[in-house]
């Protein structure tokens, strides 16, 4: 999942702290490379970071299921258009390109079988608005709602009334907590969190020293996908370089990122990259750091537009674990659907993850955007030279 695209620039008083700290890696937009802080010119390729499958497990420890299980039969299509039926999504937040390409998903699938959307609601990461929000929605009397918990703790009760009003539930990510499958809710669609942080942590660790430092810029809220992004980012680091001392500082004001990311350099001058824990706050971080002139590779999770024309223009981004929010939208449509006509779902669906990095930037942004990279991404491209 992501945040809020404002790029939130370091203080003036940070400049001249930053100015001591000019060393680390340094881009090399001519040449598609980039030196790490030896000197030595660093080349990542998406195959030699990406995992060999599924990484990680559903929240309750469920094994994967693929996209591929949700198919429907002829006949259960002609089920779902007979049965004339409506949905109600409750998203988390609206404000960022992972969001909008999911609920294009869920959108146009519905559509094609049939199915009306009475609502798409926004919680603005607010957890009050979501209860409204799903409130609001039940009232609309939905066959089924398709949601991702802003919180799975705090809005958990909520998500009980609709499962007590008979409405089918898809949860996109998560399951709220203290809900059962498949009683409460009939399935989870969500994206491998666990391989995205594998991705991230082994595309940083090229730019790692021996015995050197990485940081990680972490969303400070117990937040089960983020959760486990960072959990397997650690994980990884343990387990194939232990060599590496990783510094973590956190966030939680998702719209003043590039401050802290930037404070946490000036304390830690020995940290030679960082991970950060989606696009916007990566964007973020990466404002602010430009600002004061300093330059370290930084990975995270989610392709956004933003983080591919950094990539794209031989900046800050090294290479991104990307989700595939269009084809879950789709995923979880189905999953919908399938439940609709009475069909048992599997409780964890998983989408694979995506490993990004230049050499297949451009191919990356169309399988996940469904769409041509925009001129802005091309044009970065053509003005490095290292897109594939």
């Amino acid at each position: 999942m992501t945040r809020s695209k404002k790029s939130i620039a370091a203080g003036a008083g940070l400049l001249t702290a930053f100015a001591l700290l000019l060393s680390g890696c340094s881009s090399d937009a001519s040449g598609g490379t980039s030196t790490a802080s030896d000197g030595k010119a660093v080349v990542v390729d998406a195959a030699s970071i990406a995992p060999a499958g599924i990484v990680g497990k559903g929240k309750n420890g469920e094994e994967p299921a693929l996209v591929d299980k949700l198919q429907l039969s002829d006949a259960d299509k002609k089920k779902v258009a007979d049965g004339k039926f409506s949905v109600g999504i409750s998203m988390n937040t609206m404000d960022i390109d992972w969001s909008r390409l999911t609920i294009e998903g869920i959108q146009k699938t519905l559509t094609g079988l049939g199915v009306q959307v009475v609502g798409v609601t926004d919680a603005k990461f607010k957890v009050q608005q979501q209860i409204s929000d799903l409130e609001n929605l039940i009232t609309k009397k939905p066959d089924a709602i398709i949601s991702i918990p802003t919180d799975d703790v705090a809005t958990a009760a909520t998500y009980k009334k609709v499962a007590a009003a008979g409405i089918k539930l898809i949860f996109i990510h998560m399951p709220a907590s203290g809900l059962t499958y498949p009683a409460d809710y009939q399935a989870v669609v969500a994206p491998d969190n666990q391989g995205n942080g594998e991705i991230a942590a082994a595309g940083l660790s090229k730019y790692i020293p021996q015995n050197g430092a990485a940081g990680i810029v972490d969303y400070g809220v117990d937040f089960y996908t983020t959760n486990q992004r960072t959990l397997r980012v650690k994980e990884w680091f343990k387990q194939n370089r232990p060599d590496v001392k990783v510094k973590t500082v956190s966030f939680t004001d998702t719209n003043a990122v590039g401050p802290v990311a930037a404070n946490f350099m000036t304390a830690n001058p020995d940290v030679k990259g960082l991970f950060v824990i989606w696009d916007s706050p990566a964007m973020q971080s990466v404002a602010s750091l430009r600002n004061a002139g300093v330059n370290v590779p930084i990975t995270t999770i989610d392709l956004g537009t933003e983080v591919a024309v950094e990539m794209a223009s031989g900046g800050y981004i090294k290479a991104i674990g990307a989700q595939q929010p269009y084809d879950q939208g789709v995923a979880e449509a189905l999953a919908a659907a399938n439940a609709l006509v009475g069909n048992k779902v599997p409780a964890w669906v998983a989408l694979p993850p995506v490993a990004v990095t230049p050499g297949n930037l451009l191919k990356s942004y169309e399988s996940i955007f469904h769409t041509k990279p925009p001129q802005e991404v091309l044009d970065a491209c053509k003005s490095s030279g290292i897109c594939g």
